[in-house]
């Protein structure tokens, strides 16, 4: 039988008050302190950033604050950015590709509830990985849904809510975001 955090890693329906998953809020909600309230230069806030993440590129930074489940889940890529209010909530794994650029209070929702009332009175919750590719750029206030990837160099308009794979190369705005333009990836 597996425990709740193989359940968990593999997808499946799982319960979160399981102590090993909640040693492991623990240590993020600790990395996440250090991170956050570190001094602008003191060096021990890149250091909390890499402890916290599963993958911190070469020449990537977030800016704090910061909020995520795990950490251990997130892969942020190099030369990758993002600005303030980040919620990365990485029950899923959460891959973020080179040279991203993210704005203000984006969020990357991975996990899911069930939609029958009884087992999510019940606790049980689930999640989806979100992929986002390349060279793309999330306006402020995005939302990405559980389960979206999103294709390199495309660009999602502040505030749109993305709830279904976007391809490589457009323009989305929207609610839920919808391609507006295509663009030229050698420009």
């Amino acid at each position: 039988m597996a425990t709740q955090k193989e359940r968990m890693l593999a997808g499946e329906l799982y319960q979160a008050d399981d102590p090993e998953i909640q040693a492991d809020v623990l240590r993020a909600e600790r990395l996440m302190e250090r991170f956050n309230n570190a001094p602008v230069d003191d060096p021990s806030r890149r250091e909390a950033l890499a402890a916290l993440l599963g993958e911190l590129g070469e020449d990537a930074w977030i800016r704090p604050p910061l909020r995520v489940d795990y950490g251990t889940n997130i892969t942020f890529g190099p030369r990758s950015f993002a600005n303030f209010g980040a919620v990365m909530l990485d029950v899923a794994p959460i891959r973020i590709g080179a040279d991203v650029q993210i704005g203000p209070n984006v969020q990357l929702l991975t996990p899911t509830h069930p939609v029958e009332p009884g087992p999510r009175r019940d606790k049980w919750e689930a999640a989806e990985p979100i992929t986002i590719g390349d060279n793309v750029w999330l306006g402020g206030g995005v939302i990405v849904c559980p389960g979206v990837s999103i294709g390199e160099n495309t660009v999602v308009g502040a505030g749109a809510v993305v709830s279904r794979d976007l391809p490589a190369n457009v323009v989305a705005v929207g609610n839920p975001a919808r391609v507006i333009r295509e663009i030229d990836p050698d420009s």
